[in-house]
């Protein structure tokens, strides 16, 4: 008999994409799936579609819940999947109609174990006529687990030099580890790191699949562009890896000196002060061209900084007149 297999559909205010979705789970080659819709409290036009979709395809099942985050729709998610195996798919992203049963075919022999496959995804860009401009086929490779660990602490990601490893999108688990282990709700983005860091450490066995499992859409929508709310996410990562790995805060060096510089330009005092508790000194900051040693020093710059104009410290902050400036005096 052939086993279920759970597709989590997660959707908050993506009625524009819902359907395609869907029906990228609906066309998979493997037929013995679930598709179950987590509608995370959205105001636009999501229930109409979803409509829709019933009256066509009747076994589509939808569950509304009030707001809470992706990690939060997930595990709502999770506790509704019937399957022996579970993937979850953004609203806005669709998978390859092949993904689940290439996936299940590197993972069957290894149905009585907690284990989990990942494969290669595209990145599809899009205007604001939901018009594709570009696409970026990121092949992420058969990774060993030290490498997965020290990819997954390298964010933000343009200071990596290979593609994110582990997109959801792109993966297929085994249920039962989520007896043991949940999307983090206090993160309102690197969830998904946070799970796989913990699952890695922990051993849980994986297989790379190479194929292009799944397409994420890149829109003006998308979590990933709210620099705000990426970097209060980043923090509060961090702060979860030191919390609970301890050994591994100082392997992600690059990008706690990018949050201390970030902090530091923008005047995020509230931030700063938590970073400042991550970090190992000595740092580099300003292009490298300044070593802070210890707290105090960092404290006494940010509070010269404060009293100083954006132009005369960072250069990417100078207009054409103070450009000119500047280049005239460094004459």
């Amino acid at each position: 008999m052939m086993t279920l297999v759970s597709i989590v559909v997660t959707s908050y205010n993506k009625a524009l994409y819902l359907e395609q979705a869907v029906k990228s789970v609906l066309a998979q080659t493997y037929s013995n799936i679930e598709c179950i819709i987590i509608d995370d409290g959205s105001t636009d036009n999501t229930q109409e579609i979803v409509k829709e979709l019933i009256a066509k395809y009747p076994h589509v099942q939808y569950f509304f819940k009030p707001n809470g985050g992706i990690s939060s729709a997930r595990n709502f998610g999770n506790s509704k999947a019937n399957g022996e195996w579970i993937q979850f798919l953004d609203a806005d992203d669709w998978i390859h109609e092949d993904k689940i049963r290439n996936q299940l075919e590197c993972l069957q022999k290894f149905a009585n174990q907690e284990v989990f496959a990942y494969s290669d995804y595209q990145r599809v860009y899009v205007d604001k006529s939901n018009q594709i401009t570009k696409r970026i086929s990121n092949q992420v490779g058969n990774s060993s687990r030290e490498d997965l660990i020290n990819r997954l602490l390298i964010c933000p990601d343009f200071l990596a030099s290979s593609p994110f490893p582990l997109l959801q999108q792109a993966m297929l688990f085994k249920k039962t580890i989520f007896d043991k282990y949940q999307f983090n709700e206090n993160l309102k983005a690197c969830e998904d790191r946070e799970l796989m860091i913990d699952l890695l450490i922990h051993d849980i066995p994986f297989f790379y699949t190479p194929m292009l499992g799944a397409y994420y859409r890149k829109h003006a929508a998308n979590l990933t562009d709210n620099g705000l709310l990426m970097r209060e996410s980043y923090v509060r990562y961090f702060e979860i890896v030191k919390h609970k790995h301890q050994d591994l805060i100082n392997l992600n060096t690059d990008s706690l000196n990018l949050l201390i510089e970030k902090t530091i330009e923008l005047k995020d005092n509230h931030l700063l002060s938590r970073v400042s508790k991550l970090i190992k000194f000595p740092i580099h900051i300003l292009d490298g061209k300044l070593k802070i040693s210890n707290p105090f020093m960092l404290k006494a710059f940010y509070t010269i900084r404060l009293a100083l104009p954006n132009f005369l410290i960072y250069k990417h902050l100078r207009g054409p007149r103070s450009q000119k400036i500047f280049a005239w005096l460094s004459k």
